[in-house]
């Protein structure tokens, strides 16, 4: 054991002291700090754009003056998102005119053309907008003159049927306050948007970090394996330690690594959303779990990773065999917000049980306020632990054999015949 933690010591110390590391640890907290910071200042910032043609053909004859007179109104309000509208009305040949408009449409001389139909106040009439190769940075002038046609329709309809427009958007104004209550009767405090938004990415954080923390330093396995075999290093550290020895000391070693990195992202990260006036609540029951997922989680991957790096010769051969781990990890994100939203269903009951992706589920399942059991839990770390044992028990009879191994890589039926031996 002394001389694991001597092995676990020596790659905790080695890694920390390089500059490549001291920057990737602060990288990522000044990154996100940085997000944050401008996330906040550019939505007080206008952004601006070209200004954008678009081009009505209003068959009713009852719109294109309220339309014109809300575009108007919005250019004044965004000087920088300007709207210029242009009339087109239609004469005897209605079909004529619309094929003009969409020639200027594909000649470029305007971004959008759109037709209303005759009958749109008092019939089953559309509003026909057309576009050619459109542009990202056009798509919000698209959409605020549907929304204003849209407006100048319910206003003639109102007008028809002699409904007051007041009275209808008072009916159809409704303020809502989320409040979040607390344990006791006087403790409660509106939700903002953004509070509302952050407690739904809380789980998917969480389990980023957890996969962030598991596949960045797993990498860091792999490149110190392969290293260390290639340059004969690793012939000189067996001739003082068993292969066992060597590869538990270096999984504990950058699992150290990786529980300083992903605490102080997390650290960061909640305090640059604590400092927007945003409040997270943490349980001390997510914490704890975390902690111990994110270990088993690393031990079981690590573990699995330093067998792949014995039996490979560079990176390069790596990536065949890393490809299926990927999948595995990424399955989980994939599906995280069908995960959050059915936190006691049976697919998140069955994942979170399962020991390849248990570690980055249960988590996900606490965090989105499941009332998840604690026998559900022992459960589940006691499948993962047992898993990380026969993991380091495999991956050790490979270590053993695959890291004074050059040359060739071994096929599956000799990795196999080296499990089978005593």
């Amino acid at each position: 054991m002394r001389k694991i933690i001597e092995i676990a010591r020596r790659e905790y110390i080695d890694t920390v002291k390089t500059r490549t590391f001291l920057l990737s640890l602060l990288f990522t907290p000044v990154l996100t700090v940085g997000i944050i910071y401008f996330t906040s200042r550019i939505s007080s910032v206008e952004g601006g754009r070209p200004p954008v043609k678009v081009v009505v053909t209003d068959l009713s004859t009852q719109l294109a003056g309220e339309i014109e007179a809300a575009l108007s109104k919005h250019n004044k309000s965004n000087p920088k998102r300007q709207i210029i509208f242009e009339s087109l009305p239609a004469n005897d040949d209605a079909n004529a005119i619309e094929e003009q408009g969409k020639a200027q449409l594909r000649s470029g001389r305007t971004e959008a053309y759109i037709v209303i139909d005759q009958n749109i106040i008092d019939g089953a009439g559309r509003a026909h907008v057309y576009t050619y190769k459109s542009k990202p940075t056009t798509m919000d002038a698209t959409w605020a003159v549907e929304e204003f046609i849209r407006n100048a329709v319910v206003a003639q309809r109102c007008k028809v049927r002699n409904v007051s427009q007041k009275l209808l958007d008072e009916i159809r104004n409704v303020p809502i306050e989320r409040v979040e209550i607390g344990e006791t009767a006087n403790e409660q405090h509106v939700q903002s948007q953004g509070q509302t938004t952050v407690k739904m990415m809380v789980p998917f954080f969480f389990m980023f970090m957890i996969y962030m923390g598991i596949m960045g330093i797993g990498q860091q396995m792999l490149s110190s394996v392969i290293e260390e075999k290639n340059s004969r290093i690793i012939e000189m550290l067996l001739s003082a330690v068993s292969p066992f020895e060597l590869m538990a000391g270096k999984i504990f070693g950058l699992g150290a690594i990786g529980l300083t990195i992903v605490g102080l992202w997390t650290t960061v990260s909640y305090g640059s959303i604590v400092s927007q006036g945003i409040s997270v609540d943490i349980s001390d029951k997510l914490l704890f779990c975390f902690v111990v997922y994110y270990i088993l989680g690393f031990l079981f991957f690590s573990a699995l990773l330093a067998a792949i790096g014995s039996v490979c010769n560079t990176l390069k051969e790596t990536q065949e065999l890393m490809m299926p781990i990927i999948l595995i990890m990424v399955l989980p994100m994939v599906a995280w917000f069908k995960l959050v939203q059915s936190p006691d269903g049976i697919f998140a009951r069955v994942l979170s049980l399962v020991p390849p992706v248990s570690p980055l589920v249960m988590p996900l399942r606490i965090s989105a306020g499941s009332n998840v059991s604690n026998i559900e839990i022992l459960a589940s770390v006691g499948l993962l632990a047992a898993s990380v044992l026969l993991m380091m028990w495999l991956a050790g009879k490979i270590f053993r054999t695959g890291i004074l191994m050059y040359g060739k890589r071994p096929s599956l039926r000799e990795i196999s015949r080296w499990l089978r031996a005593t």
